[in-house]
């Protein structure tokens, strides 16, 4: 007999929870596209925090960004389509009582969707979150960057602190 797949856990969790998410990342790297020339800044708190227009064609802190573009798209496209994936995968075999899984990955599947459509669109992605102390600045970032964050730290605590039989 057949096994068949059922959708409905997929669509709940994608329409409550990942779609919302994906839609305000897209909506905040629009707005500083149409409101911010590429390098504009507007300093929300000195010393501290920014908002800066500026484009990445690498991965996390600009790592990467040497990939020639014929290749680039192909090789963001062929990693998140595995890492949605495998991710699928671990959201299938969770038990449907883990709710706080299933957010964290979410999150991550987000988050990864919100950069996959900028390369799509743009050929590289738009970060936008400058935060820095005095002299020290943290690579910049934007919103979708804040959900594979958080999700990947999320499912590091959730696969050490979760008891096995929570899981």
């Amino acid at each position: 007999m057949r096994s068949s797949i059922d959708i409905k856990p997929y669509l709940k969790w994608g329409m409550l929870m990942v779609l919302p998410l994906y839609l305000i990342d897209q909506i905040t790297k629009w707005m500083i596209v149409k409101n911010m020339l590429f390098g504009d800044i507007i300093t929300v708190i000195p010393n501290f925090f920014e908002i800066i227009h500026v484009r990445n064609t690498g991965v996390a802190f600009g790592l990467l960004q040497n990939i020639p573009d014929s290749y680039r798209l192909i090789f963001f496209l062929t990693v998140t389509v595995i890492a949605i994936g495998a991710i699928f995968f671990i959201f299938k075999q969770s038990n449907d009582d883990s709710a706080i899984l299933k957010a964290i990955l979410c999150l991550i599947v987000a988050g990864a969707l919100g950069n996959l459509t900028d390369r799509i669109i743009h050929n590289e992605v738009v970060d936008f979150i400058n935060v820095h102390a005095f002299t020290y600045r943290w690579p910049t970032f934007n919103v979708a960057d804040i959900y594979i964050s958080v999700g990947m730290i999320g499912l590091l605590l959730y696969t050490f602190i979760v008891p096995e039989k929570k899981k």
